[in-house]
Parts: C-alpha cells; structure tokens; sequence
C-alpha cells in the first residue's frame, strides 16, 4: 500500500485554499479501512453483501455503498456504481453484471440469493480490495471539500474546522469515516424539512475544531435527522448505532 499524501486540494483550489496535507502512514490508512469496515459490516465478510430493513437498496463493501435496483432511484446519493468504475481503473476485474442496475430488484430476492454463485463472488471479492475501498473513499473526501463550500454561508468556519480536523489523524478519521456515513451533505434530494445531516452540516455546528467536538455535533445533527424524518421510516431504531459510531471518534487511529 501506497504512503498516501492526505488532501491534496491545494492543488485544485490553489487560489481560494490553502491546506495543511497530512500524511496517513500505510499502518493508519490500513486501519481506516479496518474501522469502515466494522462500522458498516461488524468487519464481516457476509456484512460485504447486505440488504437493510426498511431500505430499498443494497449495500455493498466495506462503505456499504449504494446500489439500486432498475427503476427504482431513491433519494440518497448512489456509489457502489462509483465503486465498481474505480476498482476497474485499479485494475480489478469485476463482473460483467455489476455494471448496471442492481440485479435484484427486492430485500427478499437478495436475501434469497445471499449463499448464490453471485453475491458468494461479489463478497470474495470486496474482502480482497479493503484498501482500494479505502482509497476509492478517500478521493470522494478529497472531493467533498470544494462542493461544501460551494453551498455554504460559513465558508471560513466550515474551512477551518476542515483544516483542524486535517491536521491529525483521528481527526482525518472523522472526516473519512463521516462522508462515507452520511455524504457531504450537498445533495439537496438528502434533506428533511429543509435540514440535512451530511459532513457540510456537522461542520457548520462544530463548537470545538476538535474530534470530540465534531463527535457532539454528528450526534446533534443525526438527531435532528430522525426527528425530521418521515414516521414511516421509522428512522429512531438506528440513532442508538449512529450515537455509538460517533462515539468511536474519541478513539486513537
């Protein structure tokens, strides 16, 4: 695994930022990978390939990423299509029919085929590409950056609780892990009653640029999620998890 020179925007953005790059070592990307993975699928191999009540989606990886069935777009962003695109430049050989639309169009017919030649594949290899998972995650974080500020009214104090979380790496972790948990918090389809819960609106709430103060406000901005949330989604039996996930930003990388 490469030593990965951590948010390069500078280079995008030369003109409007300036941001401190930290270095990931191999061992602490390795790790980033490690805690994604048991966030999302309890560091499963058989969470790789899952399916959540109340969901019309399948989640896939150590992310969990998105995938939809044909015809059925839902409101949150879709990325394991993204996924599948950028094993392939990494040179990954995947599936002919991961290339599409997710193939299995309900919660009950993937679960129906979860010991099936396919998903038994598709979990073989999502456990052999953990690191690309996490490069793949990386880069959407080195993207979120300039669409956060491109929406904001708080460009300086959403910058520098950006660049203070940068500089160490359990900070870099909240971000990291953050993104892929919830998105950037730009997509507008990703609101309830006007309000999102994306990293663009945890870092407006932070208090402390620290990452005890970004646990505070993800927790802050999840809750309000659920008590804006439709009552069908019946969204207050996941908040305990999500509460404990952001919890695990006190700990050391």
């Amino acid at each position: 695994m490469r030593h990965f020179r951590f948010l390069p925007l500078s280079l995008v953005l030369c003109s409007q930022l300036c941001l401190a790059a930290v270095s990931l070592t191999p061992d602490q990307l390795q790790r980033v990978g490690k805690r994604i993975w048991q966030n999302e699928c309890a560091g499963t191999v058989a969470g790789l390939t899952s399916w959540n009540t109340g969901e019309d989606f399948a989640s896939l990886g150590i992310g969990h990423f998105i995938w939809y069935p044909a015809g059925k777009p839902g409101p949150f962003e879709e990325s394991f299509p993204a996924l599948v695109a950028y094993l392939q430049t990494q040179g990954v050989a995947m599936p002919a029919w991961t290339r599409g639309p997710c193939p299995w169009a309900t919660k009950a017919a993937f679960e129906a085929e979860a010991k099936g030649a396919r998903q038994v594949q598709l979990r073989g290899l999502l456990s052999k590409t953990v690191p690309q998972q996490t490069s793949f995650i990386l880069e959407r974080l080195e993207r979120a950056l300039p669409k956060m500020l491109a929406q904001t009214k708080q460009k300086k104090r959403v910058q520098a609780h950006f660049e203070a979380l940068s500089q160490t790496p359990e900070g870099a972790f909240c971000l990291i892990d953050y993104v892929n948990f919830k998105g950037e918090g730009t997509v507008a389809a990703e609101r309830y009653k006007g309000q999102g819960w994306g990293l663009l609106q945890v870092l407006e709430s932070m208090t402390a640029p620290t990452p005890a103060g970004f646990a505070a406000a993800a927790k802050a901005v999840l809750t309000r999620r659920v008590e804006n949330a439709p009552p069908a989604r019946q969204e207050k039996r996941w908040l305990q998890g999500w509460h404990n996930r952001c919890d695990g930003y006190l700990r050391r990388l």
